[in-house]
């Protein structure tokens, strides 16, 4: 077989043996040849069967086991087309990527935004703990105070009632007459 004998037939870009429609400005040529479907497999001679059943062993037929060029090219109208050439060039010229790429960048930006406020929700949260763990502070050294404060406060009314006793028992006479005129407050 020489060398510049090809097992597919090779159209010119500006003629295929079917009409395939093209937009304008979105055909790219085809760039690889494989993929190319023409016709079945031959059938084996009616000669070389064994038990009935037709044999596709290299040993049953006379010719080799691929079967020649001549065999897998096929003149009875079913025309060679590249398929996936024919769906790529179809696929560019009805495919506009320019809406998801523009989608991709709201998407990016949106994203960006996101991990933004997350961060500042966090830094947020960081403030809110501080404050918190300060006012708690604050409230423990407050409620240390008001305890210091009750128990001065209950020392001093009990200095105040011993020496109103000691008064009574010494002075009782202006101790009454005192109690009428300035009466102890009433408490509530």
């Amino acid at each position: 077989m020489p060398a510049t004998h090809a097992y597919y037939p090779t159209y010119s870009h500006s003629t295929y043996p079917i009409q395939v429609p093209q937009k304008p400005g979105y055909y790219y040529p085809p760039q690889h040849t494989y993929g190319r479907v023409s016709a079945s497999p031959p059938e084996a001679p009616e000669s070389v069967t064994t038990s009935g059943v037709p044999s596709y062993e290299p040993s049953a037929t006379s010719s080799n086991y691929a079967g020649s060029a001549s065999d897998y090219e096929s003149t009875s109208g079913a025309a060679s087309v590249d398929l996936l050439d024919y769906m790529g060039n179809r696929m560019n010229g009805s495919f506009d990527p320019t809406p998801l790429d523009r989608s991709l960048v709201k998407q990016a930006q949106m994203s960006g935004e996101l991990n933004a406020k997350h961060r500042e929700l966090l830094e947020l949260q960081a403030l809110a703990q501080r404050r918190l763990a300060g006012a708690q502070a604050s409230f423990a050294e407050g409620m240390r105070a008001a305890k210091d404060v009750q128990k001065d406060l209950q020392w001093t009314q009990k200095r105040v009632d011993a020496l109103n006793d000691r008064a009574a028992r010494k002075y009782p006479e202006q101790f009454r007459a005192a109690q009428h005129r300035y009466p102890a407050p009433v408490d509530y």
